[in-house]
């Protein structure tokens, strides 16, 4: 067995030992023993545990990979995730203001993703371990609304009907007003008696619609969810954020930003969560590379009332992204990008001349990278707004403030 010494966590919230050695659940200053595997340790015993260490509040912590930090106080993860946007920012020289961190509530996720696998006696359901393909069963959780979890069950009753013996079904769950979206891949092809008692499974469970690999084969009654009390119902598996209180913190800071413009674009605008709301008091023109979300989000708007003129348009920003000519007379844009953040986006947003940009990024070191585009062609980075709306992970969002040099 080997000792070592943890110097710090790494961006999967693992700790950092001298080598690298790489120790799932530790803290920094911890003193711990275990195996040594290429650049991983193995069965680690904590020798002397930081202060900051606390009981995980979920049982099925040690074996579930949902999780990475229910072993530290709450404290020390909001520190921590406020510290990975800094040290992001920081690699490329950055420096700004940090708002307090809005971290959401136990038992608030509203969607989910289970595993489900046949077996001789009927299924097994559950999360997978961490860095595995073994199912965890979970009785409880601690990060999802238990409306969510519901979710399990049906997972179970949609492997039975449809599973392959071979491959786990994939079972995607979201909470909305009108029941479960539920959507289900890696099952067995769609034939007539497959159909028929996936209709039946819908009709039984609290699920409003049923979807099995991108076809929608039952409906009780349409998914909906609201943005600032806006309807809307998106397709199959489309983007929403983790929780309400993260939505809305990450819409309160957006609004902020462009208070007072007369014209939004709003790009990576999925199906509306701040397009819709901002077409309160401005015009607002949604960009995103989804069809199908566009459609939602316009449906959204033409069944509101009380709403500026929103305009639509379906577009891979990635390839072609809007050029400075098409945000003339634009107040303020909004970036919601995936992962990847919007580098071809933001090299064109760099050349032009739109007074104020509210980007909200699921990845810090993507943004840093976009943020050190602007801040070299003259924006400032006014401040940021760190999000945990993945309790207890590694994830980290935020919400950035950039406003062009000959506004300030």
């Amino acid at each position: 067995m080997t000792e070592l010494l943890i110097k710090r966590l790494g961006l999967h919230g693992d700790g950092i030992a001298e080598g690298p050695v790489y120790v799932p659940r530790v803290l920094p200053g911890e003193t711990v023993e275990g195996r040594i595997d290429g650049q991983m340790l193995h069965d680690v015993k904590v020798l002397r545990p930081s202060d900051r260490r606390v009981a995980a509040p979920c049982p099925h912590y040690k074996s579930c990979g949902g999780c990475q930090l229910q072993h530290a106080d709450d404290a020390f993860v909001a520190d921590w995730k406020v510290d990975v946007v800094r040290q992001a920012l920081s690699s490329h020289n950055l420096e700004t203001v940090f708002r307090e961190i809005e971290t959401s509530p136990p038992k608030s996720r509203r969607r989910a993703g289970f595993a489900a696998r046949r077996t001789k006696k009927g299924a097994m359901v559950g999360f997978h371990g961490r860095a595995s393909d073994t199912i965890i069963p979970v009785e409880r959780c601690e990060i999802l609304d238990p409306g969510v979890l519901q979710g399990a069950r049906i997972a179970e009753e949609l492997a039975i009907a449809g599973a392959s013996r071979k491959t786990a079904l994939a079972v995607s769950v979201t909470l909305g007003k009108s029941g479960l979206d539920v959507a289900a891949s890696k099952g067995k092809p769609l034939d007539g008696p497959l159909r028929q008692r996936l209709a039946a499974i819908c009709e039984a469970e609290v699920i409003a619609r049923l979807s099995w690999d991108d076809e929608i084969v039952a409906v009780r009654t349409p998914p909906l969810y609201e943005f600032d009390r806006i309807s809307v119902s998106p397709p199959p598996g489309a983007f929403l954020q983790a929780t309400l209180h993260g939505e809305a913190a990450l819409l309160s800071a957006v609004r902020e930003i462009t208070r007072g413009a007369g014209r939004i674009v709003d790009l990576f605008a999925g199906c509306g969560t701040f397009a819709l709301p901002l077409a309160r008091h401005s015009e607002v023109h949604a960009v995103e590379g989804d069809g199908d979300m566009i459609a939602a989000l316009d449906a959204g708007w033409r069944h509101a009332d009380g709403l500026k003129n929103v305009t639509t348009e379906t577009r891979d920003l990635f390839r072609r992204p809007l050029v400075p000519m098409e945000l003339t007379k634009v107040d303020a844009v909004v970036l919601d990008p995936p992962r990847a953040g919007a580098e071809a986006q933001v090299v064109e947003l760099a050349k032009a001349d739109v007074p104020r940009l509210a980007y909200v990024s699921c990845n810090p070191v993507t943004f840093a990278r976009d943020a050190a585009v602007l801040c070299a062609a003259g924006y400032v980075l006014d401040w940021v707004q760190v999000v945990d709306q993945f309790r207890w992970s590694a994830h980290v969002e935020l919400a950035a403030s950039f406003t062009a040099a000959h506004m300030r």
